[in-house]
């Protein structure tokens, strides 16, 4: 074995950005290696790790247990829960006066927490605005097994959970499991066939060159806490690219950490991380 620790984690970076334009940090290696193994127990491939690496970076085989084992999948139901109620309170009533679907699109789906949250959140806008709304949600991740997880639609949740702001009643939308084995307060909940009916999941590279949707397709984009993993250049195309797919008046909604990069004179910011799609880019 000629090479060292640091040689096999600047070759899983550079395959993990040509195969997603993910970009890992130094401070990302602790994680790397602890992913290393899961690599091999996802692959059930015996043998050296850089014959493993040499076979994912050739496309003969692997590719989507390497993608799947060194994305993150960090997410839990209304996240940044500001962003949801500026959904019900200010998007969603416009749609339901005008009798209108509406067309949004969740760029990282993860585990399916944040299109679920996207769905209630119409669901109660509904009750509120006393309206019937149509909503199509597209939800894509990179990720195939947490998209197959997303599908599925069943959740650990703990009674004393404070993720579901004060207006949403879970039991409304979740259907309770039996489960054993479960630690102290926790239950299974499966997310109902209304919220399911909405949603649409996707395999989707947010890095690909171009996105399989129609021009000015969403009145609503949820792109959160997804571009931390890139490049500020990559960042920065990612949202030319999504912004091609928004409406002149659509929502974006960014992560806490993110900003619209290039975009800032074509949308007006009207809340923490809330951006109005003003203008077309020429």
């Amino acid at each position: 074995m000629n090479y060292t620790k640091q040689d096999v984690h600047n070759r899983i970076k550079k395959i993990l950005y040509g195969l997603t334009g993910i970009t890992l940090s130094d401070n990302k290696d602790v994680m790397i290696s602890n992913r290393t193994d899961k690599l091999f127990r996802n692959t059930g491939y015996v043998g050296d790790i850089m014959d493993l690496l040499d076979i994912v970076e050739s496309g003969r085989q692997y590719v989507t247990e390497f993608i799947n084992t060194f994305t993150t999948n960090k997410t839990h139901f209304f996240r940044e829960t500001f962003h949801f109620k500026d959904l019900k309170d200010r998007v969603l009533p416009e749609f339901i006066k005008n009798n209108k679907t509406i067309h949004m699109y969740c760029s990282a789906s993860s585990t399916g927490e944040e299109p679920y949250s996207m769905a209630m959140t119409v669901l109660e806008a509904n009750k509120e605005y006393n309206g019937r709304i149509n909503a199509s949600i597209i939800a894509s991740d990179i990720d195939t097994n947490v998209l197959e997880y997303a599908a599925n639609g069943i959740y650990k949740y703990s009674k004393s959970s404070k993720e579901f702001p004060e207006w949403i009643k879970p039991q409304q939308y979740f259907k309770r499991r039996i489960q054993k084995n479960l630690v102290g307060e926790e239950v299974l909940i499966k997310v109902n066939d209304d919220l399911k009916k909405m949603i649409t999941f996707q395999v989707m590279n947010l890095s690909d060159n171009n996105y399989p949707f129609k021009k000015e397709e969403f009145d609503v984009i949820f792109c959160r806490n997804v571009l931390i993993y890139f490049s500020t250049e990559d960042q920065n195309k990612i949202l030319k690219k999504l912004f091609n797919h928004l409406k002149v008046g659509g929502t974006l909604y960014l992560g806490h950490s993110e900003n619209p990069q290039d975009l800032i004179s074509y949308c007006k910011r009207i809340g923490q991380n809330i951006f109005i799609k003003e203008k077309e880019i020429f």
